[in-house]
This record gives C-alpha cells, structure tokens and sequence, in this order.
C-alpha cells in the first residue's frame, strides 16, 4: 500500500515582501462555530481567486487554530502537543500571553494582494470572530529588522526546513501540521540609537552591516543570538522565522512581529525561557532591555488535507 504523506500548508516557502498578521477569537454559541468551521473549508478557494488577479504575486494564507478552538471547532483528539501560549519571565520582562483561536498568516510579494485576501477572508466570518490584534509587516531592505540587524540568518532551507517544521510519524493523525508562536514586540528605538554600533552588535551578538556572528570569544552570553541557538542531544534544533517588521511613524510606534514554526512548540519555548528567563537565570536577552512582548499565543496549523476536509 502507498502511503500518501498529508500535504503541508506551505509554511517554508520563501519569505515575501509584504504579509498581514490577524489573530481572531471566536465569538459564543454554536452559529459562530459553524460559521467558522465552514469558513476553513473555503479558505484555499479565496486564496486561489484572489491569487488569480497577480499569478506571480506569491499570495499565500497559512491558518493556525489554538487550545482553547480546537475542541469546539473540530470536536476530535487534539494535537498531541498543543496547549495554551505559556509565559516565561518576571513581570518587569515577560513573554505574555494574550487571547486568540484563529491566526491567519498572509503572505504576498505586494500589500494590495494581502489586503484584499484579508478583506475576503473576514468577510463570510462576520461577527463569528472577533479580530484581536492585526499587524501590516514590510520586508525591510536585505530582510533587516527595525532596529538594524538582519533577520532569520539561521532559518533552515529546503529539506530541512520540513524536516524542521512539519510533524511526521511522532502524531501520525497530525501529520503535515505544525506548530507556531507569535509575538508582538514593542522597540524602544530613542534608546536603541542611544547605543553605538559596537554596542549594538554585542546585544545582539552578530555584526551589522556583514551580518557574521561574532566569535564565541567576543559574543556575550546573553547576546540575542547566544540565546536564541537551542540543542538537543548535542545537535542544534532549527526553527522556522517569518519575522516582519512593522511601524507607524507619525505615532513612534515600530516593533516586530515574531512567527516561529516548528514541528514541536519546545525549542520554540525553551527560546523564549532562555531570553525572558535567562540561560542561567537571570543571564537574560539583553535585547529585552529594548524590546517589549505585548502579545502571545500559540496555534497548530492543520494540514491542506485536514482543512479541506471540513467540507466534505
């Protein structure tokens, strides 16, 4: 017998220019629930017809469901490791946790093909959800973040960004999904320009302008990146970043928006332990000392198969 492999939602294609972040809750009552669970079953055609007006425009809509929606809208065994966003960190720097069910990650190489997507996907949900936080991301120069540095230097390509990312045989009635986290940072940008290059670098443990990470002889422990490498039996565990920058500068608002992939939520969350916490405690991220987490949640993103299924 051929074993047909559940087909991914496209999580480690190539990051594009412009993206929409929507975390939504759904409203009370079985009307929200239908509403919602029929929704899931249309999303790839609304992809395909809005995708349709800019073939090589990349649009893509990549939907995660959290803890606390699984059981209503789906009514079967969750995910073997999905469970509400956990928070890290004493309440001066904490990674904190924040409503939301439903997350839709839309992605174009223009912001008009994500803005319509987005427009069309709410559009059938009416007041089924609730939109919590939304956030326009931009591809910022050579993938830079706000404050400088660039951004996802580590993450996995090909093969081994599936491998990395997409779950297998360890929860065969899942097979094909993965798991994310997203953020939601705040940048102190008066105090980071306070700092000089040289300082900068040090908190973040890379150089600017070549983006080579310093030697392990300069690079301080609770550098960015020092932190954020996490291992297991000896071998270094990948994650996935689609990171954006975003901000509004008439308000002085600019921050970035963090969405980790991967096949577990554990190495994204013992990263998170080793920047909020410390890595021991107390060595935490110094790059906290400028950026604030003013969101959090966790959501598993279903296969194609498991969603398009719902309308069967």
């Amino acid at each position: 017998m051929i074993k047909v492999t559940p087909f991914p939602q496209g999580i480690d294609t190539p990051i594009t220019s412009s993206a929409i972040f929507m975390v939504a809750t759904l409203a009370p009552g079985d009307d929200a629930i239908e509403t919602a669970r029929a929704w899931c079953a249309d999303i790839a055609g609304l992809v395909r017809a809005v995708g349709k007006r800019v073939p090589d425009g990349n649009l893509s809509c990549i939907c995660g469901f959290s803890f606390n929606a699984w059981d209503s809208l789906f009514g079967i065994t969750r995910p073997a490791a999905l469970h509400n966003f956990r928070e890290f960190g004493p309440p001066e720097r904490r990674a904190v946790a924040t409503p939301g069910d439903i997350l839709m990650h839309i992605r174009a190489d223009r912001m008009d093909l994500c803005f319509e997507l987005a427009t069309q996907l709410l559009e059938p949900l009416g007041d089924a959800v609730t939109v919590v936080e939304e956030v326009h991301g931009f591809r910022n120069f050579d993938m830079r973040s706000i404050i400088g540095f660039v951004d996802g230097t580590e993450n996995p390509e090909g093969k081994r960004a599936a491998e990395a990312t997409i779950v297998g045989d360890e929860d065969p009635a899942f097979a094909g999904g993965s798991y994310v986290i997203v953020q939601k940072y705040l940048h102190d940008m008066t105090a980071w320009n306070r700092l000089t290059v040289e300082q900068q670098e040090l908190v973040i443990g890379r150089k600017k302008l070549s983006d080579i990470e310093l030697g392990d002889d300069v690079k301080p422990t609770n550098s960015h990146s020092a932190l954020t490498v996490i291992e297991k039996d000896g071998k270094e565990v990948k994650v996935l970043r689609h990171n954006m920058p975003f901000g509004r500068p008439g308000s002085g608002e600019f921050g970035t928006y963090f969405i980790g992939y991967a096949r577990s939520p554990e190495p994204l969350e013992q990263m998170l332990e080793n920047m909020f916490v410390g890595r021991p405690a107390g060595n935490y991220d110094r790059l906290l000392d400028f950026s604030k987490a003013v969101s959090g949640a966790l959501f598993f993103v279903p296969s194609t198969d498991f969603i398009e299924a719902l309308g069967d």
